[in-house]
């Protein structure tokens, strides 16, 4: 294997199933030690990118390198370096933490067994924990069990695809600082995500919808390009408010944030102009920075649906 500065360099990615292009000639790099955030709707096309990634899936187009080794001739070679944490918790729930873990060390024929498991334990706060079946786990310990599982064999790069769904808040939090420390001693991580706010805790994104890859690069340039202006409005009456703005030349998404309404669209005079004809004293209007949420809708409402 040849070190390079990318631990994922592919380009014109593409799958097929039936009549259908889920994933359509992507080209994507990610550095090493970088956590790139990948996002976009269900049915976009995340989780079978990755399975291509990973070796589990071969493209039907499209070439690149994985670890430096070749996506569609050395799969093999690639499984062995890659740690994949899927959507839904894949271990054994009548075992316990410690023998889920034993069981996926003898899978890869980890050395010296049993220390690597005690590792894997301790770095994850399961040793307490380490007799409990893995059904009787929480959501948030059954995430820590998967990520322990996936690092038992010292990946080089971890393949997550939404791994926090369904966690609580704090359990979310732990999880992403533990990913920032791996990235900081060198691991790259893909990630995928539908919370903005983990998104905004990666290094560079990028926005994936039915198949096509719409955005990408850091968070401030995923949004610089896309163009949008937003304004804030707060006051009485905001679902009649809201009610008249939809439809308005220039007004693209008007979107409820609690006691708050967002109204987004990227020609800002058009927007100003239908701001302008329902502005009144009642209400006060605030041109804000567009956020994540806000571009990440614009791009899916923009993106034609390939199952259509």
């Amino acid at each position: 294997m040849t070190a390079t500065e990318y631990a994922i360099d592919v380009a014109g990615v593409t799958k097929r199933f039936g009549g259908k292009t889920v994933v359509n000639a992507i080209d994507l790099q990610v550095r090493r030690g970088e956590i790139f955030g990948f996002l976009g709707p269900n049915g976009s096309g995340k989780t079978t990118f990755i399975r291509m990634l990973c070796g589990l899936l071969t493209p039907d187009a499209g070439a690149g390198t994985c670890l430096g080794y070749d996506v569609l001739t050395q799969q093999r070679d690639i499984k062995s370096h890659v740690g994949y944490m899927t959507q839904r918790f894949s271990y054994y729930e009548d075992l316990s933490i410690r023998e889920n873990l034993d069981f996926i060390a003898r899978l890869y024929a980890v050395p010296d067994r049993r220390a690597a498991v005690d590792r894997s334990l301790e770095r994850l706060g399961l040793q307490n924990r380490s007799r409990q079946l893995a059904g009787q786990l929480s959501g948030g310990w059954k995430q820590r069990l998967a990520l322990a599982a996936c690092l038992l064999h010292s990946p080089q790069l971890l393949l997550l695809d939404e791994p926090t769904a369904g966690v609580d808040p704090k359990a979310r939090r732990e999880f992403w600082d533990e990913i920032h420390r791996l990235a900081a001693e060198g691991l790259t991580v893909l990630i995928t995500t539908h919370y903005m706010d983990e998104a905004e805790r990666c290094h560079r994104l990028a926005y994936l919808a039915y198949g096509h890859l719409l955005a990408r690069g850091t968070v401030a340039e995923v949004v610089a390009t896309a163009g949008l202006t937003t304004w804030t409005v707060t006051g009485p009456g905001l679902a009649a408010l809201a009610d008249a703005l939809r439809g308005q030349a220039g007004v693209e998404q008007v979107v409820a944030f609690g006691n708050t309404l967002h109204v987004s669209g990227r020609d800002a005079a058009k927007l100003a102009a239908a701001i302008a004809a329902v502005r009144d004293p009642a209400h006060e209007w605030t041109l804000v920075r567009s956020g994540l949420e806000d571009v990440f809708i614009s791009l899916m409402d923009g993106a034609e649906d390939n199952f259509k």
